[in-house]
């Protein structure tokens, strides 16, 4: 069998982001942040040009979703203990086991994972990357999609999806 992918991994693939991970203990680490970088591998069949999608078509597709993580507080909103409220004033509240933290609510971005780990990262970032690529190119099949998110320099946290045939 013949397998065809491309890979990105573009030096403005990256994004700034806080967080912290709460251990499986119940503690949780101190709020701080990273410059995480994303890579992406997406195979598909060769389409009838010698493509399985276009380099600079899927480049802005990336792009797009790392820049909206740019520069936000990342909190796993499917976490049982972790309670989040927006409040009237435009400030988001975060309460875990005694800690309190606030923030303006623009620049918090709650996502539907249980854990803000890079592996939940990679995950959303991949099932995100998925849909996206999915509307913009309904006539490629995407067979196999690998992201990675790298927390720290060589640290990263891998997604795979494989579309069963």
């Amino acid at each position: 069998m013949e397998r065809w992918s491309i890979e990105v991994a573009k030096e403005y693939f990256k994004f700034s982001a806080a967080h912290f991970l709460i251990f499986p203990d119940g503690s949780s680490e101190r709020l701080h942040g990273h410059n995480y970088r994303v890579r992406v591998a997406i195979e598909a069949r060769l389409g009838p040009h010698g493509l399985v999608l276009d380099f600079k078509q899927v480049k802005p597709v990336v792009r797009g979703l790392v820049d909206e993580l740019d520069e936000h507080w990342l909190l796993p909103g499917e976490h049982p203990r972790l309670k989040i409220r927006q409040l009237p004033e435009g400030v988001t509240e975060v309460d875990y086991l005694g800690l309190s933290y606030r923030a303006p609510t623009g620049d918090v971005i709650v996502l539907p994972i249980n854990n803000t780990s890079s592996e939940n990262l990679s995950a959303w970032v991949g099932r995100e990357l998925s849909r996206r690529l999915t509307e913009r190119f309904p006539d490629v099949l995407i067979r196999r999609l690998q992201v990675a998110v790298e927390e720290t320099s060589g640290q990263w946290g891998v997604y795979t999806y494989e579309r069963e045939e």
